[in-house]
């Protein structure tokens, strides 16, 4: 199923937490996301792939944090204090996404969402699920399970 067809099969409104990569302006489904988090302090993990930046403990539960910037292509963040680890839950698994800055939460319907273009600014289009046109910015809808399928191997 190509992303057309996968938007085609979503229906009704959606929130969309909304954050910056750089100059990309991206989102991911509210319902996804477990918690944001300010503390950017982890462990480096030896042998990792060069977008893991290490893990840490939140609560009691290990979490494996990912430079989002580096995985889609975008080079390395940049540690700021705007700087912020999106913990997402995929297969029962909680991944940290650093991201550069976090915006707000959009309220969104899935018929305004369009295919994404092959690349979008240099990102692979593939990690996207579309794109939504929100006050003349373009907002590209992460596609969380396909950023995280290569860390399941």
């Amino acid at each position: 199923m190509d992303n057309a067809e996968k938007i085609a099969a979503k229906a009704g409104n959606f929130q969309l937490s909304c954050f910056y990569i750089g100059e990309a302006l991206c989102g991911i489904d509210i319902d996804q996301v477990q918690e944001i988090n300010k503390q950017i302090s982890f462990t480096e993990v030896p042998h990792a792939p060069e977008y893991v930046l290490g893990i840490m403990n939140l609560r009691g539960r290990i979490v494996t944090i990912i430079d989002l910037a580096k995985k889609l292509g975008l080079g390395l963040s940049n540690l700021t204090e705007e700087s912020r680890i999106i913990i997402v839950s995929s297969k029962e698994e909680h991944i940290g996404l650093l991201v550069d800055k976090i915006t707000d939460v959009i309220m969104a319907d899935w018929k305004q969402v369009a295919p994404p273009p092959s690349n979008i600014k240099g990102v692979q289009g593939k990690y996207f699920q579309g794109v939504l046109n929100v006050k003349n910015k373009l907002v590209a809808i992460l596609d969380v399970e396909e950023v995280l399928a290569v860390e399941r191997g």
